[in-house]
């Protein structure tokens, strides 16, 4: 690293109309010969979650043998380039009710189930806990998303309120936060000025102006005029990012308007499945890069999703096909969606690994929980919950383990143990009974 005498703020942003402007981690923002005060502050750690809907093929997915060096299942295969930062979790049980609004909603909360119809109940999320702590140094405390669209009334499963399945995320007992599946909105949270979902207003602010870079052109030149080499590079390169991004949500706006004028689509949204969970994953990579947040929670699917998956040779819809009743057949497409959705989740640990933060990756900063809140689909059993932990939680977190535990503690004793690791203890989260013991385990 390049220690320039000039050094900007962490916090540096460029403002310009309507426009808010975070920018990478640069050398510049390293004080003059004090390279070691932020190294011996700690590096940043951070948290995110990826849901993934309808149970899991489990025998797809559990690895035989526990221990170091556990045989990569069908399943897992997509991760073998990351074992070495994966640690999968067996024999943990959920405490819910009903089957899928209780699997979405316990997750991350460990409530004992879904009650209160006319005022939905639960507790706060592990990632609102997360969220609460890290907002102190952030510009946003989380950011909350999803590919499906939110069901906004009626009855989503076993006779309860959409709510239950529309989120993962709670801020505290009554308050469900919405996940967000437009990459649109998504992108004007974090850049943008205005704050409203509203889509006349943020269809009048994209006419004044197009892009959240022509706005600040002239600072950006100013900027680099103070700028190393290296840092321009790292900067154009930043940039050029989010052009990118900003040309693939453009360009889905007009595939939504051309081939389908009479639907009404999320304005924004692609509608090939792999290209929407590539463009959310890339907005949570930059968000994370910017360090405008901390804690980012996604659904890759709604429990009771009814997806179905042509481009994988899938036609049967998701969450009948995880009522396989055991046929092989069907179990084995299940396994097929699972796998999909485990590759692309593989390409954005890729993108992590490849992107910088200071001395280490954005990979190594991480504590990422990959899971469900079920495991068998076809009997909707909150037993044996299937869940990965990746990342380095900047060195806290140690992977190339299985470990299984044969006495069912609860699933939130597992996320008590993560928030531990990105530096966010509690004593007790939900049905929790202690932490999970994820690092004193023997010959593991």
């Amino acid at each position: 690293m390049i220690i320039s005498k000039r050094s900007l703020s962490r916090r540096t942003v460029l403002r310009g109309i309507g426009t808010t402007l975070a920018l990478p981690l640069l050398d510049a923002m390293v004080p003059a010969l004090t390279a070691t005060a932020r190294t011996a502050a700690g590096p940043v750690r951070r948290l995110g979650v990826v849901y993934v809907p309808n149970g899991i093929a489990m025998e797809y997915w559990t690895p035989a043998t526990v221990g170091r060096n556990f045989e990569l299942t069908p399943i897992l295969e997509p991760l073998a380039p990351y074992r070495d930062q994966m640690l999968v979790v067996t024999g943990t049980k959920a405490l819910w009710t009903p089957a899928h609004a209780g699997a979405s909603t316990t997750f991350l909360t460990g409530w004992k189930g879904v009650a209160g119809e006319t005022q939905p109940v639960c507790d706060i999320s592990m990632d609102q806990v997360a969220a609460r702590e890290f907002s102190k140094e952030t510009e946003l405390a989380s950011l909350e998303l999803a590919i499906e669209a939110r069901a906004n009334a009626g009855q989503c499963s076993g006779g309860h309120s959409c709510v239950y399945t529309n989120t993962i995320s709670w801020l505290n007992q009554t308050t469900p936060l919405p996940m967000e599946n437009n990459p649109r909105a998504v992108f004007e949270r974090m850049f943008g000025d205005t704050g409203s979902t509203d889509p006349a207003v943020r269809a009048a602010q994209r006419e004044r102006s197009r892009s959240v870079l022509d706005s600040v052109n002239e600072k950006i030149a100013g900027l680099n005029r103070d700028l190393g080499a290296s840092d321009r590079i790292k900067l154009d390169e930043y940039l050029e990012g989010i052009r990118d991004i900003e040309r693939r949500i453009s360009m889905a706006e007009q595939q939504s308007v051309v081939e389908l004028p009479v639907m009404e689509r999320p304005e924004g949204a692609p509608q090939a499945f792999d290209e929407h969970v590539r463009l959310m994953f890339d907005l949570q990579l930059l968000a994370y890069r910017t360090d405008l947040t901390r804690v980012i929670t996604f659904m890759v699917g709604r429990e009771v999703s009814s997806r179905t998956y042509p481009e994988i040779g899938v036609s049967d819809a998701h969450h009948p096909l995880s009522h396989h009743e055991y046929d092989p057949q069907k179990v084995a497409l299940n396994a097929k969606i699972n796998t999909y959705h485990m590759s692309l989740f593989a390409e954005y640990l890729e993108k992590l690994r490849a992107t910088r933060d200071g001395d280490q990756s954005l990979l190594d900063s991480l504590a990422l929980i990959y899971g469900c809140g079920m495991s068998d689909g076809n009997a909707h059993s909150p037993d044996n919950i299937p869940v990965l932990v990746l990342g380095g939680a900047s060195g806290h977190l140690r992977g190339n383990r299985h470990l299984k535990f044969d006495n069912e503690p609860p699933l939130a004793n597992l996320m008590v143990s993560v928030l531990d690791k990105v530096g966010v203890p509690v004593e007790k989260l939900g049905n929790s009974t202690g932490p999970l013991q994820v690092d004193t385990l023997p010959d593991v």
